[in-house]
């Protein structure tokens, strides 16, 4: 089987472990070594899977990707970066930097809720794909009294303003009150696309206002009770597992599964 190579230099790089002047500094003092040698040029080939690299003494951790489970606060959007507000990368530690992260979709800046960031073009696009209908899970809180009729409008599928006919999405009413003034209801919501501001702009079609929203959930991943507004773990192995549809491990946690603030 063909090794997969790559410059020594790159890998360290892509792992956070400066520029590739700053490696070539550190290969120069002999702070780099590969397989127990020490190193003497930093763009050799290595094989980062197989190959020990160790930096200073410390032996390095190689992962091509990284995969985020944030809960989303509100008044921030779903960008790597914005002239105006903060984006949900600016919540990251900058030991992520290095991998250049970037949310998978978007949710609404007044929108909470679970988003998954990662550096997985492949994984990212399957998850947005039209083709795919992953559904997508939220709560709401609504005014105006829900009820079967709109349960039965959702499932037909509902014309939103521009004349786009929803998919057939599931509604849960969760509660409703109907001597509130105006009524309100709490409800969730599963859609399988992600329309601008779908979940409102469907709402308003039944003649009802969302108030407050949050993603639960999006395709097998739900979002984490543990994790308050603005915090995000690494996802476990087996949630990596049933995103990618693979077997689900018992082998726990994946890499980091640690809290963030």
């Amino acid at each position: 089987m063909k090794r997969k190579t790559q410059r020594l230099d790159k890998v360290l790089a892509h792992l956070g472990y400066g520029s590739r002047s700053d490696l070539k500094k550190a290969v120069k003092n002999g702070l780099i070594e590969v397989n127990g040698i020490r190193v003497k040029d930093s763009g050799m080939q290595v094989d980062p899977e197989q190959d020990e690299i160790t930096v200073s003494g410390e032996k390095i951790v190689y992962r091509e990707f990284v995969y985020l489970l944030l809960n989303k606060p509100q008044g921030v959007v779903s960008a790597t970066e914005d002239n105006r507000d903060r984006t949900v990368v600016d919540l990251l530690s900058e030991a992520y930097a290095p991998f250049d992260v970037f949310p998978v979709g978007r949710l609404d800046k007044d929108t909470e809720g679970l988003l998954l960031l990662t550096n997985d073009g492949k994984l990212a696009h399957n998850l947005l794909s039209p083709r795919k209908h992953v559904p997508k899970t939220y709560y709401a809180k609504v005014e105006g009294a829900v009820g079967e009729s709109d349960k039965q409008a959702f499932e037909a599928g509902v014309e939103l303003d521009d004349g786009y006919v929803t998919m057939p999405a599931q509604l849960r009413v969760l509660t409703c009150d109907t001597t509130a003034d105006p009524p309100r209801s709490e409800i969730e919501l599963t859609i399988q696309e992600g329309k601008f501001h779908q979940v409102k702009r469907m709402f308003q079609a039944v003649g009802k206002r969302v108030v407050y929203l949050k993603r639960i959930s999006m395709g097998p991943l739900q979002l984490d009770p543990a994790l308050g507004l603005g915090e995000y773990r690494e996802l476990t192995r087996e949630e990596l597992d049933l995103l990618q549809g693979k077997p689900s491990h018992d082998s726990g946690p994946g890499a980091d599964n640690d809290l963030h603030k």
